[in-house]
């Protein structure tokens, strides 16, 4: 008897040192940080540093070349329409220049009478596909013609409109060229012995934003001299990647953070602009990039033309969403998953998501609200693997 007594102490002993011997050698639980799974408010927006700047700005030039005064005029001065800004002595010339400025006259002259013959043409074109139009529409309600034809009377009406606006916009930049190309003749005048200058004038009431050229020198032809607007006027530029900036409607709201005041300023994206520009990148990449320009809907304080602003595009929003805190996601497989603390183990659970912020995203389905997920999950951590909570 005292014989299996000590058998059976023994095989305890054993087992104990077994047990001991096992749970020694399981792998300690992995230390991890959760959060859990919550229903709120979620924004997506594109965010970049842009600026703000004058609405409307005026860059005077110098119309030719010539010896320009001393401008008096210091940034922020105010200006009145029509004043006198900056005043130019125009150059002799030669017989050379005079004979271009001349042909340059004659040259704009004829493309000024062309761009007119353009607009005479394409408006007559534009009333004949209007007429057509008309008796397309009598002849489609008595069946005598298909709706297709309809159709394409429509679509050449509106090329013919559009073909029109475009004849204008060029007549309209051949008589400024027509004006440019006369101010030159100036300086043959003074020649001539009239002794006439040149004054530059204010074409708004603002403020000098910049004086580009302050002392007397000689300038050429086209030289900016000085930049006006009304500072009072400010939107928001920002130049977006042009994969960013396909996101982004006009109408969109705008939060301007880190302007220089206490609160964010509200603004409203007026327009995108449609086409896209190069630009190198920091790092020496080269970037297509396209401008969206916003209007303030708050006051604007005291920004100014050129200030920085941190801008922040919404291009989505709901006030109520199931989401999770983007850094539990990892991608397995096609699609995402999440690990889920239950039982004091990490359960791996595959997730549809929708919509993803920086720091958030929509769970559309996979997970429940409430669940607590691991946050950060490390390559320490499998299906199944025993965690605990920091």
């Amino acid at each position: 008897m005292k014989k299996k007594w000590t058998r059976i102490v023994y095989c305890v002993l054993a087992l104990g040192v077994v047990a001991f011997i096992v749970i020694a050698f399981l792998p300690s639980p992995v230390k991890v940080e959760s959060a859990r799974v919550a229903r709120g408010p979620l924004r997506i927006t594109v965010d970049e540093e842009g600026e703000a700047r004058a609405h409307d700005r005026f860059v005077i030039a110098a119309p030719i070349a010539g010896r320009l005064t001393r401008v008096e005029l210091h940034d922020g001065d105010a200006v009145a329409p029509g004043q006198a800004v900056a005043v130019i002595n125009p150059l002799p010339l030669d017989q050379r220049e005079r004979a271009e400025l001349a042909a340059r006259v004659q040259a704009a002259e004829a493309l000024k009478r062309s761009a007119d013959e353009t607009v005479a043409h394409a408006r007559a074109d534009h009333e004949q596909a209007k007429r057509d139009l008309r008796r397309a529409e009598d002849l489609v309600e008595g069946g005598i013609i298909s709706r297709q034809s309809l159709e394409q009377a429509r679509n050449a009406e509106s090329i013919a409109k559009n073909e029109l606006e475009s004849a204008r916009f060029k007549a309209e930049a051949a008589a400024s060229e027509v004006k440019v190309a006369k101010a030159g003749l100036i300086a043959i005048e003074s020649e001539s012995g009239a002794g006439r200058i040149v004054t530059l004038r204010s074409p708004v009431r603002g403020r000098v934003l910049r004086v580009i050229e302050k002392s007397e020198r000689v300038v050429a032809a086209g030289a900016p001299i000085i930049t006006v607007g009304d500072p009072r006027k400010i939107e928001v530029v920002v130049d977006l990647l042009s994969t960013d900036a396909v996101k982004v409607k006009p109408g969109a709201a705008v939060i301007l953070e880190n302007w220089g005041g206490e609160a964010p300023l509200r603004a409203r994206v007026r327009t995108v602009e449609p086409s896209a520009f190069t630009k190198v990148s920091a790092l020496g990449i080269e970037e297509q990039r396209t401008n969206v320009i916003a209007d303030f809907v708050d006051p604007t304080g005291a920004l100014g033309d050129g200030y920085r602003v941190e801008v922040r595009i919404i291009i989505w929003e709901a006030e109520s969403v199931l989401k999770v805190p983007a850094s539990a996601l990892f991608r397995y497989g096609e699609g995402w998953s999440v690990f889920v603390v239950e039982g004091g183990r990490a359960l791996r659970r595959q997730v549809e998501i929708g919509h993803r912020s920086q720091f958030e995203a929509e769970v559309l389905s996979g997970i429940e609200e409430g669940a607590p997920v691991i946050l950060h999950p490390t390559n320490q951590i499998n299906d199944g693997s025993r965690v605990e909570k920091r």
